[in-house]
């Protein structure tokens, strides 16, 4: 058992408990050691901490040998969000590709198979799913991060997400509540807002994580958003309105509360990280993210004594924070047991074999026989003049599984290491044009490639361009963004095959003027969109991915390819 370093008060240890710090490095520092002896219960990790399967393992067993019981976190939603395989991209389509196919039981064995490789790697918490519904299509952070803008689409997926992320003995933790899909500013650099009324909150927004509550999700993660039908002076972090009254009594949910990362913009530019931890606790939740920027001793010192000094004003309940520290204990505990469980019982369940025979995506976006359809949006429409809508990139045996490999970046692979693959073939929605021929020689791949978002990085790889040269060698690639980005495309092609890569056209007027271009003086090109698919498809062949993770990648290049 953990033995707490003599000298440590109660409340000091509390007000370390309540926190999930980050660090830098692959191994820990002292000082995160020195506070897990101290009373710190958690730490966040980031794709700067993991460099390899084995080292990630090691890192987590240099943590438990300081505390056994401790959480650790991680930011792993598949698809574009990675952490376990940011140098690579993800194994797993992320929830706008499990949408678009609207398979429920897929979903729950892609999160299964995610949360296999998490805690075969010793991490016991994952802050995902979102439980966002993407209903402002112009939203800069969740985009493809959504299952989709259908709420009982949404709802039905994310259960079924947590539902195998749990069954695999990873706490999972749904995000961003009460829902960041009817946002168009990133929270990461402002305070959004949202301005929808109660009824419309109700139906649309809360149902999912009234789905999350009822599955069981053991973790639920609040939103830096100002929602003034619920409350109109502060952001749902900070709100006992939202996080107490609306989450805990009206929900009746009793799990964990985890504060999204604190040094974001939308409460570090307008509260401060130290008194905006206070006033989070204070309105109910129970840990503080923070270390995504912020990573280091002093910040943690500076959290544990802001809740401190916050008891000891009267600011804060002593009692409050007794509460919240007490939850994450029992989070750890559900995470100690279930690994204790994995370990007397190995062998988790064996999958279904899935076939991307079935469930793929039709016409008009439905799932042709599978599912339930209606899932993917405005891609799925039947081009204009005559084109071919169909889903899917292969036939029989593409599930075909390997047991005893490993993924890109050496994670080791179950039984179900393929699920992923076979989850992004079933995603795709491609549209032909009547005369178009797999292509037989290399392309130039053109990636219009916006500035990405905090929450997914630059560090993670995205694109065709890999994994068409695998199948066509010699395929060469550029990125290329602004207004000349057309024109300086057309010219690097230089008459080879040439090949489009976007991500959410429709959110960026330069990206469609670059295909424009394109298009109007080599109508031969193959479009690929890696974002949420908004605008009409158009090209000689069109494939919307719903999601950049490499597998999605590698199910669009099979198709080019005719693979």
């Amino acid at each position: 058992m953990t033995t707490f370093a003599s000298g440590t008060d109660t409340l000091t240890r509390d007000a370390l408990t309540v926190l999930q710090p980050g660090f830098t490095g692959t191994t820990a520092p002292d000082w995160l050691l020195r506070r897990l002896g101290e009373g710190l219960a958690s730490v966040g990790l980031f794709g700067r901490n993991i460099a390899s399967p084995d080292q990630l393992a090691a890192l987590t067993a240099q943590l438990r040998a300081e505390r056994d019981d401790v959480l650790v976190a991680i930011d792993e939603e598949g698809g574009d969000v990675t952490r376990l395989e940011v140098r690579t991209g993800s194994s797993f389509p992320g929830n706008h590709a499990l949408g678009a196919v609207d398979d429920v039981a897929l979903t729950e064995e892609v999160a299964r198979e995610l949360g296999r490789r998490l805690a075969a790697c010793g991490v016991n918490l994952n802050w995902a799913p979102s439980a966002d519904v993407n209903s402002n299509p112009a939203n800069p952070v969740i985009g493809v991060r959504s299952f989709g803008a259908d709420t009982g689409l949404v709802a039905r997926h994310t259960a079924a997400y947590v539902t195998g992320l749990q069954e695999a003995g990873v706490a999972a933790c749904t995000k961003h509540f009460p829902g960041h899909g009817d946002t168009a500013v990133d929270s990461h650099h402002a305070l959004p807002r949202i301005d929808a009324d109660l009824s419309v909150l109700h139906s649309r927004e809360l149902v999912p994580f009234r789905a999350a509550i009822a599955a069981g999700s053991r973790a639920v993660m609040s939103a830096h958003i100002l929602v003034p039908a619920l409350d109109p002076d502060r952001p749902a972090t900070l709100s006992r309105r939202i996080l107490t009254g609306l989450l805990r009594e009206e929900l009746g949910y009793d799990g964990l509360i985890v504060t999204d990362g604190m040094e974001m913009q939308a409460i570090a530019a307008t509260y401060g990280i130290e008194r905006g931890s206070v006033l989070a606790i204070a309105a109910g939740a129970d840990a503080i993210c923070v270390g995504g920027g912020l990573a280091d001793d002093d910040t943690v010192r500076r959290l544990r004594d802001a809740l401190v000094s916050a008891v000891r004003d009267g600011e804060l309940p002593e009692e409050r924070l007794a509460d919240a520290a007490n939850r994450v204990r029992a989070l750890a505990a559900w995470t100690a047991s279930a690994a204790a469980a994995r370990t007397a019982s190995p062998g988790l369940p064996g999958p279904a074999v899935l076939s991307s025979t079935n469930g793929l995506n039709g016409s008009n976006g439905s799932n042709i026989p599978g599912g339930t359809g209606g899932a993917s949006g405005a891609a799925g429409v039947n081009g204009a003049g005559g084109t071919d809508v169909t889903g899917g990139a292969n036939g029989a045996g593409s599930a075909a599984a390997t047991g005893g490999s490993e993924g890109a970046d050496g994670v080791p692979a179950g039984p179900a290491t393929e699920v992923g693959l076979v989850a992004a073939r079933r995603a795709l929605t491609v549209t032909r044009s009547a005369s178009y021929t797999p292509l037989t020689e290399a392309p130039f791949v053109a990636a219009l490639t916006p500035v990405a978002n905090i929450a997914v990085g630059d560090e993670t790889p995205w694109g065709v361009a890999a994994e068409l040269a695998r199948l066509l060698p010699g395929t060469e690639t550029a990125g290329f963004t602004g207004d000349d980005a057309g024109s300086s495309a057309l010219a690097a092609a230089a008459g080879r095959p040439l090949v489009a890569v976007v991500r959410d056209e429709h959110r960026h007027p330069w990206m469609a003027a670059a295909l424009d271009t394109l298009l109007a003086s080599r109508p031969d090109t193959v479009v690929v969109e890696m974002g949420v698919p908004q605008s009409a498809p158009r090209g000689a062949l069109h494939i919307a991915t719903h999601g950049a993770a490499r597998v999605c990648g590698q199910a669009a290049a099979e198709v080019i390819a005719g693979a």
